[in-house]
């Protein structure tokens, strides 16, 4: 192993304050590395593709916190339905339907956070916050009972410019209050607010993230 995935780990978690948990980003890493980590005490990792995710899942500890990130297809949900922890990116309400069918087949309560887009790129998913009013608005939400909307994630535009990513995500910060105020004021669980990433994620916890999404700055470059 060229990487010192253990060391890089612990730079990582030094910089976060209390309260801050962190995703490590382990898609396209080879499960050595992910051991490497989990040696030293991470448990939440988060992967995007579903056949490596299973794979993985049949291969270490019993005790890891899988999270998906990125899209995810209706149609895939069902694979990952049986174990996944939370499911990071929902970004239809569409998608939330089709957790909360498949969780129920499996008698589960999947956590999902809400993708709000944000960024000015078109490449990014998520709820504009006007789609993400009008989906809670509608209330159709509150009758899933096998999933429970744990709070909002998003990315900030890949850009250099930090005070566009403050903005963006201090934004997404104030739309969470918006949110929890309307409508999860007596839901305690209601409580995660994920933004931050290799690059960005001391700028996140600045931006009030409870939730950072790690992986080159722990894993090195990925392995495709």
């Amino acid at each position: 192993m060229n990487v010192d995935v253990a060391k890089n780990l612990q730079q990582v978690v030094g910089n976060l304050p209390e309260g801050v948990s962190l995703v490590a980003i382990s898609k396209f890493h080879p499960k050595e590395y992910l051991e490497a980590a989990y040696a030293v005490g991470q448990r939440i990792f988060g992967e995007s593709h579903e056949q490596e995710l299973s794979k993985k899942v049949a291969e270490l500890p019993k005790d890891i916190e899988w999270h998906f990130i990125g899209h995810l297809q209706t149609n895939k949900v069902k694979y990952i339905a049986p174990y996944i922890s939370m499911i990071d990116a929902v970004d239809s309400f569409k998608l939330l339907k089709e957790i909360n069918k498949q969780a129920a087949k499996h008698d589960r309560v999947i956590n999902v956070l809400l993708e709000l887009h944000i960024a000015k790129e078109e490449t990014k998913y998520g709820f504009t916050p006007d789609a993400c009013r009008e989906m809670l608005k509608e209330g159709q939400w509150r009758e899933l009972n096998h999933v429970h909307i744990s709070g909002l994630m998003m990315m900030a535009s890949n850009v250099d410019d930090e005070s566009q990513i403050r903005k963006e995500m201090m934004e997404a910060a104030n739309f969470f209050d918006e949110v929890k105020r309307d409508y999860f004021a007596d839901d305690d669980r209601f409580c995660e607010r994920s933004w931050g990433m290799s690059h960005d994620y001391q700028i996140a916890v600045e931006c009030r993230s409870t939730m950072v999404r790690v992986g080159t700055a722990i894993f090195g470059p990925r392995v495709y």
